[in-house]
This record gives C-alpha cells, sequence and structure tokens, in this order.
C-alpha cells in the first residue's frame, strides 16, 4: 500500500500526487539527440510501472520529446492501465509531419487541433486529463489559444488545462478565458526565477497549481556530475549555458555544498533537493528512466525538513545565485 501525500491540483477537481514522474528522458530528444544520455525502453517501461506501484501515477510528457517517441512509449506503458494514470502532455513547439521539430512555436487554433488528434493517437487513449501549451506562440494570442484548449474541454478530449513557462500577466489572461489547472515552470534550489517574477504568487492568488520541473536542476543537483566529461556525448546539458565551461565548476560549488547538508541529514544531496521543492507546497515532476532513481525519489517525498535546515538550503543557494542561461538559443 503506497502513502504518498496526494493534494488538489489548482482549484477545478483535480487531485494528484505530490510528485510525479517525468518521462522526458526515457526517449530520444528533440530530432534524435539524447536527452540525458541513453535510454532503455524496456528499463524505462519497467519504471513507469513501478512508479505506478508507487502510487506516482502523475505522467509527464510531451509531442516534442522524440518527436512523439515519448507518447508512444507512455501509451505502451499504460496500455491496460489508463484508468490508474493522469496524464499529462504538452504541445506548441511546432512539429511537422514528418515528425521533425521545425525550430518554431505554434499556438495557432488549427494547430492545436491537429496536436491533440495525434497526441492521442500516440498515447492510444480517447482523453487527455491535462493539457499544456508548452510554450506561448507570440504571434497568437493567448486568448485564442486558451479559447482552442477550452473547446477540447467541452469536447471531451481534455480534462483540465495547463499552461508553461508564461508570465503571471499572460497567466492572468488565460484563466480569464478558461479555468487553468496547474502552471508548470522550472523550479530548483538552483533556478529560483518563479520566486522573483511573481509566478508562483499569482498562481497562488488564482488557485493555480504549480508544477514544478526539473527539479533536481537536469541532474545537476543529484552531486554525481563532477567534470563535463561525465555528460554523454550526446547528452543535450553540453549544450546548455549553465553546464558549460567555467559555469559548470561555479556551479558545481554550490552543489558541493548541497552535498554536506545531505550528509548531515543522513541522505542523498538529490532527496534533499527535492524535498526542499516540496516544501514549498507545490507538485514536482522529477523526470528519470531507471526504478532505482525513481525509488530513491519517491523516498524524498516523505523527509521533513525542520526550519533551521529549510533555511540552510535557502542560504546555500540563494535566488540567483546559479550562473548560466538555463536553455541554449534553441528555446
Amino acid at each position: 500500500m503506497n502513502t504518498i501525500n496526494r493534494v488538489a491540483l489548482g482549484s477545478q477537481g483535480l487531485t494528484v500526487p505530490i510528485e510525479g514522474l517525468g518521462c522526458m528522458g526515457m526517449t530520444a530528444g528533440i530530432n534524435g539527440m539524447s536527452v540525458y544520455g541513453t535510454a532503455d525502453e524496456t528499463e524505462s517501461v519497467a519504471t513507469i510501472h513501478r512508479a505506478l506501484e508507487l502510487g506516482i501515477n502523475l505522467l509527464d510528457t510531451a509531442d516534442l520529446y522524440g518527436p512523439m517517441i515519448n507518447e508512444r512509449l507512455v501509451g505502451k506503458a499504460i496500455a491496460g492501465k489508463r484508468d490508474g494514470v493522469i496524464l499529462a502532455t504538452k504541445f506548441g513547439f511546432e512539429v511537422d509531419d514528418n515528425e521533425t521539430y521545425t525550430g518554431r512555436l505554434n499556438g495557432h487554433p488549427d494547430y492545436i487541433r491537429k496536436s491533440i488528434e495525434r497526441s492521442l493517437t500516440n498515447l492510444n487513449t480517447d482523453y487527455v486529463d491535462l493539457y499544456y501549451l508548452h510554450r506561448l506562440d507570440p504571434n497568437v494570442p493567448i486568448e485564442d489559444s486558451v479559447g482552442a484548449m477550452s473547446r477540447l474541454v467541452e469536447e471531451g478530449k481534455v480534462r483540465f488545462l495547463g499552461l508553461s513557462e508564461v508570465s503571471p500577466e499572460i497567466l492572468r489572461r488565460g484563466h480569464a478565458v478558461h479555468p487553468i489547472t496547474a502552471l508548470q515552470t522550472e523550479y530548483s534550489l538552483f533556478d529560483r526565477g518563479v520566486e522573483e517574477d511573481g509566478v508562483l504568487a499569482a498562481t497562488r492568488e488564482l488557485g493555480i497549481g504549480f508544477v514544478g520541473y526539473s527539479p533536481l536542476g537536469r541532474g545537476f543537483l543529484s552531486g554525481e556530475i563532477k567534470t563535463p566529461d561525465d555528460f554523454e556525448p550526446n547528452d543535450s546539458r553540453r549544450f546548455f549555458p549553465r553546464y558549460q565551461g567555467e559555469n559548470f565548476y561555479k556551479n558545481l560549488a554550490l552543489v558541493d555544498t548541497l552535498n554536506e547538508l545531505a550528509i548531515a541529514k543522513g541522505v542523498t544531496a538529490a532527496q534533499l533537493a527535492l524535498a526542499w521543492v516540496l516544501a514549498q507546497g507545490v507538485v514536482a515532476i522529477p523526470g528519470t528512466k531507471r526504478r532505482t532513481y525513481l525509488e530513491a525519489n519517491v523516498a524524498a517525498a516523505s523527509l521533513v525538513l525542520s526550519p533551521d535546515e529549510l533555511a540552510q538550503l535557502d542560504a546555500s543557494m540563494p535566488v540567483g545565485s546559479a550562473v548560466g542561461a538555463a536553455y541554449p538559443v534553441l528555446f
């Protein structure tokens, strides 16, 4: 019997575990590039099955991942288990009919219709629980995109709507068209921008759930990455400014402090970093493609951090302490 806590995500009736599973790394990344090193389909499917056994039934994917390959893997893994899964996927990075990312954003209503039909086929389901606009299309008013998404709710193809990486102003405008259940944005000790730009405060004010992706700083907060050579040759993190050159070693110094605090607590750096995110009252979706790491992440959900420990962690990686851009120019 699993005991992981479940919480209301937003105020429209969706209940989720406080920790979900990010599935992105389980397949090739964008246009064939590896996301976080080589993945194994058999182990990935086994990891999803183990997550469901542990009560981690919020699965997060996107049409961009592969493209399309990740959704198909998730669809294969949940065959015969769909009723027990809270399935989240995303659209917005334009993928053409050859299943290639075009380098453009697309939030046009016609493309939204095309995207959901494609995702439903990939996932082998007739509805998605949570459908996110992956990134805002600057050429399409958010009202038009959310309006088109709301029609999918009316048709029963989508249960709840989400946005990803938008400003408080865009969030408010979208929410005024149709209730937004979740905002997904990067959040970790390593990246605390949502505390600065008002995004986290806006979700709380509006009754919108917050889902933090990359809560372990794309694995960097695990303490297992010591040099840039620890990334496999085709690992996409090699192209992220935050993990290049001098930036890598400046950021590594922050992780050294985290490691010291974790040792004192008797846990791993990854578990401590994840417990900090969960202590902020948000849902986190750490990604992994191996059962071993999944189980370690689940254990982090039961860690209790004292006010003094939280203060130490805040001081170890204050807002703005990470060096280098979070994304390459591609995003």
